[in-house]
């Protein structure tokens, strides 16, 4: 079979260092950002970024050269996370997964989809540049499932289909996830917008963060 491990073309100590530092140390700012916004702790993001890099350099004869790195890296930091760092990371109090799944209908996930005029899209990003604790606050407070689809898709900028990859996951539980995640946030930020002069005419579309396709 093509990914069976003899296939895997065995690299020089030299190339393997070579294109390890420059492929893979490159995404190493937005690598500590993301173990920081899971593990909320800062030592905890250290250990976890260097065992992520630890793991890549055992493994890189695995990486395909020209496909995602930051993707690949991700992957690999968050099944470290889930292994070996989640329980004991210093996590906020977290509201119920389940209260969440129950309240969020997931039909609705295609409801966020029509982004609108260009000032919609300047009041969002001026509300997003205004509540910038209170939104840091909230993402912490979500369960770390619905905080890590926010992180990858709002805040590093992955597809749907890369998010999949990175979590293992449908695109359809990425959508419906994210879907919840927005929602969860939106709820526990709308006070302050409104106390902000962001009042929502529209419901559920003023706070609503960009779909991204």
């Amino acid at each position: 079979m093509s990914d069976s491990p003899e296939r895997v073309p065995k690299l020089s100590k030299e190339e393997k260092d070579r294109r390890f530092q420059a492929e893979l140390m490159p995404v190493l700012d937005p690598l500590y950002n993301f173990a920081f916004r899971l593990t909320l702790d800062e030592d905890d993001a250290n250990d976890l970024v260097q065992e992520t890099y630890l793991k890549a350099y055992r493994f890189f004869e695995y990486f395909e050269p020209g496909t995602n790195a930051k993707a690949w890296l991700f992957r690999i930091l968050k099944n470290s996370f889930i292994n070996d760092f989640r329980k004991k990371s210093k996590q906020p109090a977290k509201v119920d997964y389940s209260e969440i799944e129950g309240y969020y209908n997931s039909e609705d996930v295609e409801a966020d989809g029509d982004a609108g005029s260009t000032s919609t899209d300047m009041r969002q990003q001026a509300v997003r540049d205004l509540i910038g604790d209170e939104v840091a606050s909230a993402l912490n407070s979500l369960p770390v499932d619905f905080r890590t689809v926010i992180i990858l898709c709002d805040l590093e900028g992955f597809t749907y289909e890369e998010m999949a990859k990175v979590l293992d996951i449908p695109i359809g539980t990425v959508r419906s996830r994210l879907h919840r995640a927005r929602n969860f946030l939106k709820d526990k930020l709308e006070k302050y917008a409104k106390s902000m002069g962001y009042g929502s005419e529209n419901g559920d579309d003023d706070l609503a963060l960009d779909e991204n396709e």
